[in-house]
């Protein structure tokens, strides 16, 4: 489990092809407070540590991951927004998010508001956004600013702009999107209710 506060940034530095899956290598400013089998959010994707060697980790994508989510789209020097899984007696400074990526969207717009950024982005699932409600771009918990049938906007501060990835999103650019917990649940009951 996770809040959508993005700790810091690591940088991809090796990508193996094992089968249908791959290996990656990265580094972080963290990597020597990891553990092997823990879980830890890259880009909104939670992956398991499966290797420790000095300052890099390196975690395993499988096919179904890789089918969901831009992992499959990373190279070397890909700089990608990590989280530790949240601690059960801290704040929960974010929203709820699990680390599973529903969907992937594509960046339409990115505008310079005098400092602040507005986000664009288009996705193709049932799932819907609310505007004021949360949803999680590349691992980030953010407030919806406006809400589409097939798209939504998100406004960015400053301070979420320079140390994440987002100031390095360009238009068309896929990312990973999480919509809100609490609203897949109701979204769920709905159609149970109304007999889909």
């Amino acid at each position: 489990m996770f809040t959508g506060i993005v700790e810091a940034t690591g940088i991809v530095k090796n990508i193996q092809k094992n089968g249908k899956n791959i290996d990656i290598t990265l580094t972080c400013p963290f990597t020597q407070e990891l553990k092997i089998d823990q879980s830890l959010a890259h880009n909104g994707t939670c992956l398991t540590v499966v290797v420790i060697e000095g300052d890099d980790y390196v975690v395993t994508a499988i096919d179904e991951t890789l089918e969901k989510t831009n992992l499959g789209s990373w190279e070397v020097g890909t700089v990608v927004n990590l989280e530790r899984c949240m601690k059960m007696d801290g704040r929960l400074d974010g929203h709820i998010v699990q680390g599973h990526v529903d969907t992937t969207g594509i960046v339409q717009s990115i505008e310079n508001r005098d400092g602040s950024y507005f986000v664009t982005v288009s996705y193709h699932s049932d799932l819907v956004t609310v505007p004021q409600g949360s949803i999680t771009l590349n691992g980030i918990s953010l407030t919806v600013a406006h809400s589409g049938n097939s798209d939504f906007s998100v406004a960015i501060i400053p301070y979420t702009w320079e140390n994440t990835n987002m100031k390095q999103l360009m238009v068309g650019d896929v990312v990973n999107l999480e919509f809100d917990i609490v609203g897949k649940y109701i979204a769920k009951l709905l159609q149970k209710q109304n007999g889909f």
